[in-house]
C-alpha cells in the first residue's frame, strides 16, 4: 500500500513556470492576515476536520480516473487532500501545480464511493474549485474559452439559436474534415473536442417545447415538477418527452414550468459559486410557484447540484430554509419511478433486448443511486441486463472536462468505450447526456445508446426504440 506522499521535487510548485508564492490578501482574509487561512480566502476554505478524515489509506487510487491514467500520486484523491491541507497552512500557493491537479480531477466521486473512512472529497473540491476561480488568474486563452462554454450551455435560447448552424455544419461538413481537424495544432485541441462532441441536431426537437402540463392518467398520485434541462431540452428533447409519458402513464400530473432556467450545475461544478447561487434562487423560486409535491430530473449531474441546494445556500437566512425545502423533493426519474413499481399502472410489453447500464458518475457515486434504475430497467420484460467492467472509472464527460481536458477525456472515452463493446450488448443506457454525447463520440455507430426511461416508454408503449432498428 502507497504510504503518505512525502514532499520531494515534484512538489516544488513555486520553481515552475517562474511563479512566485501567492500575496498576501488582508482584504479576502477578513483582516486577519495569511496564516489563519493559509493560501486560501476566508470564505468557505476547505475544512480542516474534512481534510483530517483521509488517512491516506490508498483505497481511492483504483477507482481514480487520473490515477489510472497517469499513476501520479498528485492527481489522485488521497494526493489532492494532501496539496489542501499544504495550503491550508500556506506552504504552497494556489497558482501553478496546486491548481494544475485539481483541474485535472474530474469530479466523479468514485474516490467517495470507495472510500472506508468517509471521507467527503466532494465537499473539499467543492469548497476548494471557487477558491481557483476566485484567487488564481487565469491565462487569456483559457479563461475566453471558460467563458465563452458558459455563455452558450445554460441558455436554451442561445443554444437554439447554435443548433441552426450545427444542423447546417453537419449537413455540408465534408468527409475530408476529420483529417483536417487531425492536423490542427495541439493548441486548438480544445475546438477539435467541441466540435467532436456536437450531438447529432434535430432542429425540430431543439425549437419544441414542453406542455406546461401534461395530466396524469387514472387516479392521481400528485403533482411532479419536471426539469426540462439545457443541453438535456435542446439536443436531447425526446428523453423530456419519454419521461412525461412515463410519469403521466403512472398517474402523475406533470409540471414543466416555461420560465425554469439553467440549475446551476454546470456552474457550481466548475467552481463558479456565486452564478451557480444566483442560478438555484430562481429555480427554486419557480418551483415553489408552481406547488409540486415533488421534483424530478432526468440528468444526473443536475439532480446531483440540485440535492445541495440546502449546503449551497445555508449562509443565506432569506433561502436557506426554502433551499432545504426544494432539495428534500427532489428525485431522480428513476427514484420515482422504481417507488411506483410495487404499484404499477402501466403495462410493460417486452422488449428483448441485451442492455448495457453505464452509470453516470453524478447519479451513482454523488447521489448513491444505483439499484434503482437497474430494477426499474429489469422490471421490462425481454431485458437482460448486463454490467459494465470497470463501471466506477469515469466515461470523461464530467460535465466540462471533456472540453477544458481533451486529451485525458479521449483516453477515458476510449477505454470506456472498449469495455462497452466487450459486453456484447445490443443497446446501451445511461441517464447524463454529457454521458450520452462523450460515449457516442467514441463507440460511433457500433451500438445504439438511449436514456433509460426511453427504454421504459417504449415498453409501455409497446413499441421498439427507433434507434434499436
Amino acid at each position: 500500500m502507497t504510504t503518505h506522499p512525502t514532499p520531494g521535487p515534484t512538489l516544488d510548485f513555486s520553481s515552475e513556470r517562474g511563479e512566485k508564492p501567492a500575496p498576501e490578501r488582508a482584504d479576502l482574509l477578513g483582516g486577519a492576515g495569511p496564516s489563519e487561512f493559509g493560501s486560501f480566502d476566508a470564505h468557505h476554505p476547505p475544512a480542516q476536520e474534512l481534510l483530517d478524515d483521509c488517512v491516506h489509506c490508498g483505497f481511492c487510487l483504483p477507482t481514480c480516473p487520473t490515477y489510472a491514467l497517469w499513476g501520479e500520486e498528485m492527481d489522485s484523491p488521497r494526493g489532492r487532500i494532501y496539496l489542501m491541507e499544504m495550503a491550508e497552512k500556506g506552504e504552497i500557493p494556489l497558482e501553478g501545480s496546486f491548481t494544475t491537479h485539481i483541474d485535472r480531477c474530474l469530479g466523479c466521486m468514485a474516490c467517495v464511493t470507495a472510500c472506508p473512512s468517509g471521507v467527503q472529497y466532494d465537499r473539499l473540491l467543492e469548497a476548494t474549485r471557487p477558491q481557483i476561480e476566485r484567487n488564481v488568474p487565469r491565462s487569456r486563452s483559457d479563461r475566453w474559452f471558460r467563458e465563452a462554454i458558459f455563455a452558450l450551455f445554460p441558455y436554451k435560447r442561445r443554444l437554439r439559436a447554435a443548433s441552426l448552424g450545427g444542423a447546417l455544419y453537419q449537413r455540408l461538413r465534408p468527409k475530408s474534415m476529420d483529417k483536417l481537424l487531425a492536423r490542427v495544432p495541439e493548441r486548438f485541441g480544445r475546438l477539435v473536442a467541441m466540435e467532436s462532441l456536437l450531438p447529432p441536431v434535430s432542429v425540430r426537437d431543439a425549437f419544441r417545447r414542453m406542455p406546461e402540463r401534461t395530466p396524469g392518467i387514472g387516479p392521481r398520485r400528485g403533482r411532479v415538477g419536471l426539469l426540462t434541462g439545457c443541453v438535456q431540452d435542446v439536443f436531447f428533447h425526446p428523453v423530456n418527452e419519454a419521461t412525461a409519458r412515463v410519469l403521466a402513464a403512472e398517474g402523475w400530473d406533470v409540471i414543466a414550468p416555461r420560465e425554469q432556467a439553467c440549475c446551476g450545475a454546470l456552474g457550481l461544478h466548475a467552481g463558479r459559486e456565486a452564478e451557480a447561487i444566483e442560478r438555484a434562487k430562481k429555480l427554486i423560486a419557480v418551483f415553489e410557484r408552481a406547488q409540486v409535491d415533488t421534483i424530478a430530473t432526468n440528468v444526473a449531474g443536475c439532480g446531483s447540484s440540485m440535492k445541495e441546494y440546502g449546503e449551497l445556500l445555508a449562509d443565506d437566512p432569506e433561502w436557506a430554509e426554502r433551499a432545504a425545502a426544494f432539495a428534500a423533493k427532489v428525485r431522480d426519474i428513476s427514484e420515482v419511478v422504481d417507488e411506483t413499481l410495487a404499484d404499477a399502472r402501466a403495462r410493460r410489453h417486452p422488449i428483448e433486448a441485451r442492455v448495457v447500464y453505464h452509470d453516470a458518475c453524478h447519479l451513482g457515486h454523488a447521489q448513491k443511486i444505483r439499484s434503482e434504475p437497474r430494477r426499474v430497467l429489469r422490471a421490462i420484460p425481454g431485458v437482460e441486463l448486463l454490467e459494465l467492467p470497470e463501471a466506477e472509472i469515469c466515461c470523461g464527460s464530467a460535465g466540462i472536462y471533456n472540453m477544458l481536458q481533451p486529451q485525458a477525456a479521449s483516453d477515458l472515452g476510449h477505454r470506456k468505450a472498449g469495455n462497452i463493446r466487450g459486453t456484447g450488448a445490443d443497446l446501451l443506457v445511461t441517464a447524463n447526456p454529457g454521458c450520452l454525447l462523450q460515449i457516442r463520440k467514441y463507440l460511433g455507430a457500433d451500438l445504439p445508446m438511449l436514456h433509460p426511461i426511453q427504454l421504459v416508454d417504449a415498453s409501455i408503449r409497446g413499441v421498439r426504440p427507433p434507434e434499436m432498428g
